[in-house]
């Protein structure tokens, strides 16, 4: 069986990860992956030893890669084609009509959300994306929420699967970083944020509740890894809150595994994701998380003895989890919830683990 893999190539967050560790784990004899764009996944990809092909488009709008496109798949007998992310999804339903071949697609995001902020352009994408769907063969939903996001815009639920994201809990985890490395004190109660400085994060909300935590506990500090279009706008309002000393903006770090076992806990404050690998990374190095009601967190976190869900956007109930962080620290018992949390990760959401559901499905799409 012959899969061929499609994104943009310019992922540097969860989707990139997913893509990467999924491919890792299937057989590289079978899969291929295609890149629109010369970046961070094609050189990882190429690095790793998974077969890769540059389909370089010379705009996000260059139609004339459906051609070459087509001749690849039909020079290369490929049996299943898998899209991941909003450009290649869009690229998949142009394919389809091209070729006869069994499409699949994977649902990392909210479409709403994806094309947050970017005017006209973003309507038209978002309404492409979410009508691309409709042409698919078969549909991977990371959340029950997003499977049934998926219902409500009409399509059918045999044409559905719900399948966790997982990763390499097995994975030898390189030497951490000392806190004194950063300037950081052993009393310090430190927040890791990995995040992309863009929108849909919601950084602003963790720096509304970290303005009020930080009166009552100065010794909070918040480190955000991550850059994106909004590093400026955040950097002023961590200036105006008078948190200059409270907030560490890191940028894009390859090394996060490094920087988990500096934290004492994670924290995502999204308006919208799919299943956060953020938090399973964060598991992995034993710390417990406080995230928005997002995705599949539920599944995650089913109850408080594995870390706090708040509902997105509200900072009062940031600012408590936070607070109830902190006295678990104090007492403790914050340990204990972060090894409850890596257990029951490490129990569910293995790479191991979804990357055999993923091939049961091409499975059932090649028969």
């Amino acid at each position: 069986m012959r899969i061929l893999h499609l994104n943009a190539g310019n992922e540097t967050g969860g989707g990139m990860f997913h893509i990467m560790s999924l491919l890792n784990q299937l057989n590289k004899e079978e899969c291929l992956l295609g890149v629109f764009e010369n970046g961070e996944l094609y050189r990882r990809a190429m690095s790793s030893g998974i077969q890769t092909e540059l389909f370089k488009q010379h705009s996000k709008y260059d139609l004339s890669i459906l051609k070459p496109l087509r001749d690849f798949i039909r020079l290369n007998n490929i049996d299943i084609i898998h899209t991941h992310g909003p450009r290649a999804n869009i690229y998949g339903a142009f394919i389809k009509r091209l070729i006869k071949c069994p499409w699949l697609l994977t649902v990392h995001s909210s479409p709403h959300h994806d094309f947050l902020g970017q005017g006209v352009k973003g309507k038209l994408f978002t309404g492409l994306h979410v009508r691309s769907f409709q042409y698919a063969d078969h549909i991977l939903a990371v959340s029950d929420r997003f499977k049934q996001d998926l219902i409500d815009q009409g399509i059918h639920s045999t044409k559905i699967t719900k399948i966790l994201n997982g990763i390499d809990f097995e994975k030898e985890l390189p030497f951490p970083f000392r806190r004194e490395d950063f300037g950081f004190g052993k009393d310090d109660f430190i927040i890791i944020m990995p995040a992309r400085l863009e929108p849909v994060k919601g950084h602003e909300f963790a720096l509304a509740a970290l303005s009020e935590v930080v009166s009552e506990f100065p010794h909070v500090k918040l480190i955000l890894a991550g850059d994106g279009s909004r590093r400026s706008a955040l950097e002023e309002m961590v200036s105006e809150k008078g948190l200059s000393d409270h907030v560490y903006f890191l940028g894009y770090r390859e090394d996060l595994d490094r920087i988990y076992p500096l934290g004492d806990i994670t924290l995502l404050t999204s308006l919208s994701e799919s299943f956060p690998l953020v938090l399973l990374e964060g598991a992995r190095s034993g710390l417990p998380a406080i995230t928005s009601d997002v995705g599949g967190v539920q599944e995650l976190i089913p109850d408080r003895s594995k870390g706090w869900i708040t509902d997105i956007g509200n900072v009062e109930q940031l600012k408590l989890a936070i607070c109830n962080a902190l006295e678990f620290k104090k007492s403790g018992d914050l340990t204990k919830i972060g090894l409850n949390l890596q257990k029951f990760a490490k129990n569910n959401f293995s790479i191991e683990i979804l990357a055999n559901n993923v091939y049961n499905v091409y499975l059932r799409m090649k028969n």
